[in-house]
């Protein structure tokens, strides 16, 4: 199974708790649906393994936050998981955390159970590599995004 997460950055002042609107966040393009003034939006994962969040697991208060985190918005129709919001300030604690964590001491905590799943010891350096990815680029987008002030919308699907 893959998970479809798509993380978009969005200025605090602009961020509002309709799912209609945060919905609307994920159609179209940047400049047709969101205000233009100062506004920066980006897609961070358009695929994850839904394993990623075991990396960060049981690293820190933030680590949960990091992919499938965030106050629950229900879609307007009630179907498929909620949208996921986290503020500014939250943020800005998964984007220190991301910054200052060391990737091989996430992987090593985490491998024991990661493996099994992804064809075990001679799968590693492929599935270890798959999950470095991901948590650079996790890394890149939430350091951008705070340092922006800017909140993130989440947007998870099961594919």
């Amino acid at each position: 199974m893959s998970a479809y997460l798509r993380l978009r950055a969005v200025p605090a002042p602009a961020l509002r708790n309709s799912p209609t609107w945060l919905e609307r966040l994920f159609t179209g393009t940047a400049e047709t649906v969101l205000p233009p003034p100062g506004l920066h939006c980006e897609d961070a994962l358009d695929q994850c393994r839904p394993d990623q969040g075991c990396i960060y697991a049981d690293a820190s208060p933030h680590g949960p936050d990091v992919v499938f985190g965030g106050h629950p918005v229900f879609r307007a129709d009630r179907h498929g998981p909620p949208l996921l919001v986290l503020t500014a300030a939250r943020t800005r604690g998964v984007a220190g955390f991301l910054t200052t964590a060391d990737f091989d001491e996430l992987w090593n905590t985490a491998r024991h159970t990661l493996l099994p799943r992804y064809g075990g010891e001679p799968a590693e350096p492929e599935t270890r590599r798959a999950f470095a990815e991901a948590h650079q680029e996790l890394t890149t987008f939430y350091a951008h995004t705070a340092d922006h002030g800017d909140a993130v919308v989440k947007w998870p699907a099961e594919a």
